[in-house]
């Protein structure tokens, strides 16, 4: 019998969806100069300015000119009328009939985000979330920390003034600095190199190791037997903090935290 042969049968590939482009918001909007800087009146250049074009692969001029419908230099059709862009006090209110102003500063204009910003309410609320929860949870830690770790957080922002504070007083300044730097604060409370520094530092101060003068050699304070010799160019207590998580460190570790206690 004769074999018949199955035709094979392509299976077209399906076309990738191309992404669609932001439609623009037909809306009053508003700029405001950065750094809250309110001067009286600021001007920003309307001209002699150019935008890179990804899809045309070039520089392209830029102008403000209120009698052309697009801010393009190379599309624009007759006289070229420049306009100023002044902003009042800080702020610009661009009303939505001005949509050629509108996309110069909100899309093109190489100054954006650099000398002044478009307000978005929407955008600034999730902002303000996000660093309002970063809040919460760097208090939340701060409330619940044990004394140590609060003592060796603190003592990265006030140096050796930790040792003269009363717990109260360490846990004030513990739950102000989680406020006011909740970011830090969370990097700290994170940092094990943290708590072990602290540990150093304590053992310096009640004279059960001591550092050199030259700070290179952490010794015992008792017959000035040599401990560890600091790396060059490394900072004394992070070099102890690394040390002591070598198992030569964690020995000598055990020792200071017997004398500690």
């Amino acid at each position: 019998m004769p074999v018949v042969e199955t035709p094979i049968v392509e299976t077209p590939k399906p076309k990738k969806a191309e992404p669609k482009k932001p439609t623009w918001e037909i809306k009053d909007r508003v700029y405001n100069l950065k750094k809250g800087q309110r001067p009286l009146s600021y001007m920003i250049r309307s001209s002699n300015v150019y935008y890179f074009d990804k899809e045309k692969g070039y520089e392209r001029e830029l102008k403000y000119c209120e009698n052309q419908t697009t801010c393009f230099v190379d599309e624009m059709k007759g006289d070229q009328r420049l306009s100023h862009i002044i902003f009042r006090n800080g702020n610009l209110f661009v009303p939505k009939e001005k949509t050629v102003l509108q996309k110069l500063l909100s899309l093109y204009h190489p100054h954006k985000d650099k000398l002044y910003t478009e307000y978005k309410p929407a955008q600034e609320a999730a902002d303000q979330i996000e660093i309002l929860e970063l809040e919460a949870d760097a208090i939340v830690i701060a409330r619940d920390m044990g004394i140590e770790m609060a003592e060796a957080i603190m003592r990265v922002e006030k140096g050796s003034e930790v040792s003269k504070m009363s717990s109260k007083e360490l846990k004030r300044d513990l739950l102000v600095f989680a406020r006011n730097n909740p970011a830090l604060f969370l990097e700290l409370a994170t940092d094990d190199n943290v708590q072990l520094r602290n540990f150093g530092i304590k053992a310096v101060e009640l004279g059960i190791i001591k550092l050199s003068q030259d700070q290179r050699n952490f010794l015992w304070g008792s017959n000035d037997r040599p401990i560890m010799t600091v790396p060059f160019d490394e900072h004394p207590y992070t070099a102890l903090a690394h040390w002591f998580k070598t198992d030569e460190g964690m020995e000598i570790y055990s020792n200071i935290e017997k004398r500690l206690n």
